[in-house]
């Protein structure tokens, strides 16, 4: 070994011990003596004080971060001032990273401001936080200010900002971005190419997508997942899958990102077996027990009508998380099957698990399916100890139960109480009079609605459609068609079915006809409407003649369907 060359060993060696020394001190509370140097070594060792402190005071802070112990990191922030702000850039940035992990946002940016020099890692920090914490238009602002100052633009800064366009749902602004990129060379990277990867396949632009992917030189795990996702969430199924063949004929391991998106692909082409062979590869590699893929295999199987293989699926992943139990408690209550959702509810109660406001709302949709009033009164007072009776999706749900149990006065009370009202929380109520036939206070708080300028749905039109067929007012029926058509509601399945039967019971066979053959797509509903209003207007043979197509069209009939031909039948004397 070179003699010139050993005694910067023994230093690099003695400096390493005592930065160590000084992080056992520093967890013990003993900062200040962690922070106060030999003289002696210093001087023999011909190093600064302020570069050792710093190295040393970097590595007590990164082991704050790694121990998520904010308290610690404050003392010797303290001890660092005390000393006259003994760090160089690379310490600043590690201090800046600690206050922004701890959500410590207003203390990440006065350091900031008050940072002796800055670079571009010290902007992507500040970035990073203003994202994660939804504070976008600051996040924007730092790096139009990170450009304007002359810092390099590196793939680490142009990654960071499209994750942060992600995050505001405005991919398609990735486009000026992709411009800068290319200009600078960088848009073969592999961590630049797939968040730009993310960005077009937020706004749609998958092929855009597919040419990033095919650009980017070097391709890791990353990438190919980043690609199955944008394909497999844009309904892309097939493509989905032929790039996951791909991926695994190259040698790389799908990981539960990738094999959530494929489990989606599979649940998008109804391709059940498939889903099955996956679910086999991610117990082999252990992946089932992951949160995401636990999920999407809940989604996959309830969505096939397979609720045992999504019990045992649901059995084998881990429950501490909220997500698995509320998706279950939900697919339950959408399925009708009310009793299991509260089952799957009180057994979420027993794991000492923490309902959030989706699975409140989802056990509230089973207790208004099965009008239950009572179990209701029981959900609404454990949402209001927990503080989110507030909560629009909830306070809509209480509604609900409220509206289908016929208790209109506790619901009115609720929507004169909520806060956050949309276009749901008028549906329910407006609903809710609609089938008590209270069709007079639907229309009156239809109109409302309009002067509120809340934006009206397909819900909303086929129920103040159903109060006018309810009243017979063919002028207000008009009058609201002529709406839906400005608002292109008219075309919606729902919206025509409630025309039909509004003109039909508004007296106006004719208009009912006419909506009927204008109608681009009929379901059954459809056709018993067409059915029925011909039956009630005494026109059997015209009623018997739909029948017939409906026939023809291979349109299964219902219940519904006889009663108005037999309806029909008995008025033509057939």
């Amino acid at each position: 070994m070179n003699l010139c060359l050993r005694p910067w060993i023994r230093l690099n060696y003695s400096m390493q011990c005592r930065n160590k020394c000084l992080i056992r001190f520093s967890r013990r509370g003993f900062s200040a003596q962690s922070a106060k140097p030999t003289q002696e070594f210093m001087g023999h060792a011909g190093v600064s004080h302020s570069e050792f402190d710093s190295h040393a005071y970097s590595n007590s802070l990164q082991d704050c971060i790694h121990k998520d112990e904010l308290g610690r990191g404050k003392g010797l922030h303290c001890e660092i001032l005390k000393r006259g702000g003994c760090l160089d850039l690379f310490g600043w940035n590690i201090l800046l990273n600690m206050y922004v992990k701890s959500d410590f946002l207003c203390d990440a940016c006065k350091l900031f401001d008050e940072m002796p020099e800055r670079n571009t890692v010290s902007f992507v920090t500040l970035i990073q936080g203003y994202s994660e914490s939804g504070r976008f238009v600051g996040a924007v602002e730092l790096f139009v200010r990170l450009h304007r100052e002359g810092h390099e633009l590196n793939p680490f800064v142009f990654t960071a900002f499209l994750k942060l366009l992600v995050r505001m749902d405005c991919g398609e602004l990735g486009w000026g971005i992709h411009a800068c990129i290319f200009k600078l060379g960088h848009e073969s990277n592999a961590y630049v190419g797939t968040a730009l990867i993310d960005a077009y396949s937020v706004c749609g632009r998958v092929d855009v997508a597919r040419e990033v992917f095919d650009g980017i030189l070097y391709k890791d795990m990353v990438s190919w997942t980043g690609m199955v996702t944008c394909f497999a969430e844009n309904d892309r199924f097939k493509e989905a899958f032929k790039l996951f063949s791909q991926m695994r004929m190259v040698g790389f391991k799908p990981n539960n990102f990738t094999f959530a998106s494929v489990f989606k692909a599979c649940l998008g082409l109804q391709a059940f077996g498939a889903g099955k062979s996956l679910h086999g590869c991610a117990l082999k590699s252990r992946y089932e027990l992951d949160l995401y893929v636990g999920v999407a295999l809940l989604d996959l199987y309830t969505k096939s009508g397979d609720i045992d293989d999504a019990c045992r699926a649901f059995d084998e992943i881990p429950k501490k998380d909220v997500i698995p139990w509320s998706f279950m408690v939900a697919r339950y209550a959408q399925n009708d099957q009310c009793n299991e959702a509260v089952e799957m509810f009180c057994r979420m109660r027993q794991a000492l698990v923490l309902p959030n406001q989706f699975t409140f709302a989802s056990v509230l949709q089973a207790c208004a399916t099965m009008e239950g009033l009572n179990l209701g009164k029981q959900v609404q007072c454990h949402v209001i100890k927990v503080g989110l009776d507030t909560d629009v999706f909830v306070s809509n749900a209480l509604m609900d139960v409220y509206a289908k149990c016929g208790k209109m006065e506790n619901c009115l009370e609720l929507f004169a109480e909520s806060l956050h009202k949309n276009d749901v929380t008028w549906n329910t109520v407006i609903v809710g009079y609609v089938q008590l036939g209270d069709g007079e206070k639907a229309l009156r708080l239809f109109l409302n609605m309009l002067e509120y300028l809340v934006r009206a749905t397909e819900v909303t039109y086929s129920s103040a459609l159903c109060a006018c067929a309810s009243l017979a007012i063919l002028e207000t029926g008009i009058q609201i068609h002529s709406l839906t058509v400005k608002t292109s509601f008219d075309k919606e399945i729902v919206v025509s079915n409630a025309l039909i039967d509004m003109y039909a019971k508004c007296g106006s066979i004719k208009d009912a006809r006419l909506v009927f053959d204008l109608m681009n797509k009929k379901d059954e509903v459809s056709w018993n409407a067409m059915i029925s209003g011909y039956s009630m207007h005494g026109l059997g043979r015209d009623a018997l003649r739909i029948f017939e197509k409906m026939q023809e069209m291979k349109v299964k009939p219902s219940k519904l369907t006889f009663v108005g031909v037999l309806s029909a039948c008995a008025n033509a004397g057939l």
